[in-house]
């Protein structure tokens, strides 16, 4: 993934709060061989320290392939919105001069990744999943001697992935002059369709903490 200096994440931190704060769902991206396209698998997930964790149907095509602990790549995209060219001009005189662009938040994972199949590891993972996404805890025991998890342990995998490299992206012109970055965010506002909110909220904490690229660039 393309990043640019204006673009890319201030720091861990920022990525890692996105994520927290995100749907947690993201498309699993396995290779398949040469010349073969890769296999997508959409799942959701939870990040864990320098692990990520997900399960799978034991006959997924992916899994033989993350069997083979050869690097896989886990892509999460949000929080973006389509800036028409009119908002973009330099010349509020003459509008179609401007250019459109995408505005988005995005986190790449590099990782290499551990299939589990007992069902001890297993139950381990599915926790850590119902902690996440069912945190008033009205699910019952995760466990292999348990109804209704237990029995399902035979026919999904687990997958532990270990965290090698991480791209992130907040594509949201900062590196353009504050009032126009104001002007867009209040445009995203008013506009309110799709991800327009996430997008204007994202541009907005951004211009926050960088304020003038040029000035920011050079602190």
């Amino acid at each position: 993934m393309l990043v640019h200096p204006y673009d890319g994440a201030m720091s861990e931190t920022e990525w890692r709060d996105w994520i927290a704060q995100s749907a947690k769902f993201g498309v699993l991206a396995v290779g398949a061989g040469e010349g073969k396209a890769p296999i997508m698998v959409p799942t959701h997930f939870v990040v864990r320290g320098d692990e990520i964790l997900i399960h799978l149907h034991k006959v997924n095509d992916a899994l033989p392939l993350l069997e083979s602990g050869a690097r896989v790549s886990l892509s999460i995209v949000g929080d973006y919105a389509f800036i028409p060219g009119t908002w973009r001009a330099k010349d509020s005189s003459n509008l179609q001069d401007g250019v459109p662009t995408s505005y988005y938040a995005a986190v790449n994972f590099e990782c290499e990744p551990s299939v589990v199949s007992d069902a001890h590891g297993i139950a381990a993972i599915i926790q850590e999943h119902m902690t996440e996404f069912q945190a008033d805890g009205s699910y019952a025991e995760v466990a292999p001697e348990s109804t209704p998890y237990g029995p399902m342990f035979s026919i999904i995998r687990g997958v532990r992935l270990k965290i090698l490299n991480v791209d992130a992206k907040f594509k949201y012109d900062d590196h353009k002059p504050v009032a126009f970055r104001e002007s867009v965010i209040a445009k995203l506002r008013s506009r309110n369709s799709h991800l327009d909110a996430g997008a204007s909220n994202q541009q907005s904490r951004r211009l926050a903490e960088i304020g003038e690229w040029s000035q920011f660039r050079q602190d």
